[in-house]
């Protein structure tokens, strides 16, 4: 057999290196896809927060259909916030949920101008009106939601949702 030299021995050496193979560092790999899934899973949530306000209980219902972000009015004790700008602020003795020209002047004069700043609308606004959230209390009188949503269909602001807390599915037995 022939005597090869240094350099031919580490190029052979070289090439049957090479031909194994490389090996895929599994480890690194696991902790991309680790990262990766723990992302989509925290990104996935479909609960939506409207607003997070404690002086607010809101009504529980059964409705599947989730919220959608557009226009919301806030109810808080003597005060009317739209998209958390105050409105109507009502007097210690002047009672909010009594009929009230002036509360309804202001909330019309508001929603008007909240219209003005988007005044073209999509096919869908066309059809159902602009949307607006009605975010109150459980508590609120009646008479008060009424008169809010009066004012909303007045300035084109048909399509209404009332906020609510979804309620607990019963698990069936059996």
């Amino acid at each position: 057999m022939m005597k090869q030299s240094p350099r031919a021995k580490r190029l052979a050496k070289h090439h049957k290196r090479l031909k194994a193979g490389n090996k895929l560092n599994l480890v690194a790999l696991m902790d991309i896809f680790t990262i990766l899934v723990f992302f989509l899973i925290v990104n996935q949530s479909e609960v939506r927060v409207l607003q997070n306000i404690e002086k607010i209980k809101l009504p529980v219902s059964i409705a599947e259909e989730l919220p959608v972000e557009n226009l919301v009015i806030t109810v808080i004790d003597q005060t009317v916030l739209v998209q958390d700008r105050a409105v109507w602020q009502s007097q210690a003795d002047d009672n909010i949920h009594q009929p009230h020209e002036e509360f309804v002047k202001a909330l019309t004069n508001e929603l008007n101008y909240q219209a003005s700043k988007r005044p073209e609308l999509t096919e869908s606004e066309q059809l159902k009106g602009r949307a607006v959230t009605i975010l109150s209390d459980a508590s609120t009188p009646y008479a008060l939601l009424k008169q809010i949503m009066a004012a909303c269909a007045e300035t084109g602001y048909r399509n209404m949702s009332l906020a609510v807390e979804q309620q607990a599915k019963k698990l069936s037995e059996g």
